[in-house]
């Protein structure tokens, strides 16, 4: 029997946001912890600000690293275990970079030298600090990093493949160094799933680190190209998760769906709860699932300015910790038995060259196959084409039926499917 999924939620604290971290106050972070295990979760996933962390790059604050600490530990005297992310980065449309790394020390993120050896070093520190901790789940390297190595970042800190697959492994290591047999993992924005020019591949998401993230939010096309309550808008995440299995060597590795959310007004307040529950039922029937963190736990204050509209709405909590009705469709999806789901054994074909990934994006033959086999009742996963005709992939995966867009999709009035 394989472990059981895991619920929880990805902390936003309810006073200050992340720049709580300027005047930490750990019984303001009780008192949030305590929501949140009382709708029954099981973890959390933290994010110090990098530049508060490590805002000189031979300078990584003591102090706020025992702070991180502290939070933790309050979180394991409340049943919670802890993932940290390192390298924030990027959170809610706003970038957080250390001042030694811009304008007038402009260096490259992901090539520089120095600027390599700073961040392994704060990821080394971080994880050390944690490693003795039982409820420590290990790191994740960064949010979404992937988003600073190209358009549409306005300013990016541009890489090939293989420099993004050096630096992934360099800060995976450096998380090992630190806290060694814990699982570390990267995570990158649906961009690495659907860009074909985007450094951060899917074979790097779904081969280097210990578990598969996957980040589903339906504000890229899906719900405004197909509505709130249609099939790709409540199977999306279930997607992403079965679409990286394509490039995964390990047939059984498992799949964390990182974050999800409800963003307002393509999933309006009143729809929250019902969008929650189809895609918390729709990602619970993919085998492999480690667990799935919701977005978020507390929503933006609104004395905070200039946020993109849908982040104030996103919490399961209001800022006063009083829990919504998607926050209650979540306790109740934490609670209830689940039984094992059988293998998938319908494969859609995609393509493995990461420069035609776009297909895998809304509106891509890819995306538009894959739903249609889902609306027919199916129960689809994904191989690459270059594995489709392995008989020994294919078995270890439980697949015995390959199909390609071309055999879902109805041909086009006037011609073939280009």
């Amino acid at each position: 029997m394989p472990p059981a999924v895991r619920f929880g939620v990805n902390y936003t604290p309810s006073e200050g946001w992340f720049h709580h971290w300027l005047d930490f106050d750990l019984d303001s972070v009780r008192a949030d912890l305590d929501a949140i295990a009382a709708l029954g979760l099981d973890h959390i996933r933290v994010f110090p600000l990098w530049p508060y962390f490590q805002p000189n790059r031979t300078l990584i604050r003591p102090r706020a690293v025992e702070q991180l600490v502290a939070l933790a530990d309050a979180a394991a005297e409340r049943g919670l275990d802890v993932n940290v992310d390192g390298l924030q980065g990027h959170l809610s449309s706003f970038d957080y970079l250390p001042a030694w790394t811009r304008t007038w020390h402009r260096r490259n993120l992901f090539t520089d030298p120095d600027v390599t050896a700073g961040q392994a070093a704060y990821l080394r520190t971080l994880a050390a600090a944690l490693a003795d901790r039982p409820n420590f789940l290990g790191m994740t390297v960064g949010n979404e990093v992937n988003q600073f190595a190209a358009a549409p970042h306005p300013d990016p800190d541009r890489v090939t493949a293989e420099e993004a697959e050096r630096w992934l492994i360099r800060m995976l290591a450096a998380c090992a160094e630190g806290a060694p047999g814990r699982p570390h993992l990267h995570a990158s924005y649906d961009a690495a799933w659907y860009q074909d020019d985007q450094p951060f591949t899917p074979g790097h998401s779904a081969r280097l680190g210990d578990v598969t993230a996957v980040h589903s939010w339906v504000f890229n096309g899906t719900a405004q190209r197909h509505g709130r309550t249609s099939v790709p808008t409540e199977h999306h995440a279930a997607y992403l998760v079965e679409l990286s299995k394509a490039w995964a060597d390990d047939p059984h590795r498992p799949v964390w769906l990182q974050e999800v959310g409800a963003p307002a007004p393509l999933v309006p307040a009143g729809h929250a709860a019902a969008f929650a529950e189809a895609t918390i039922t729709s990602v619970l029937d993919c085998p492999d699932l480690w667990g799935i963190t919701w977005w978020c736990s507390y929503d933006v204050a609104r004395t905070l300015t200039d946020f993109p509209e849908l982040e104030y709405s996103l919490g399961l909590l209001t800022g006063e910790r009083r829990p919504k009705d998607i926050a209650r469709t979540l306790a109740d999806a934490a609670r209830r038995t689940r039984r094992t789901p059988p293998v998938r054994g319908t494969a859609l074909v995609v393509p493995a060259e990461p420069a035609r990934r776009s297909r895998c994006a809304p509106g891509g033959e890819v995306f538009d196959a894959f739903f249609r086999l889902v609306a027919d009742g199916a129960r689809p996963t994904t191989v690459l084409d270059t594995r489709a005709d392995d008989k020994e992939h294919l078995a270890a995966r439980g697949i015995t039926d390959v199909v390609t867009p071309d055999q879902v999709l109805p041909t086009p009035q006037g011609g073939a499917r280009s």
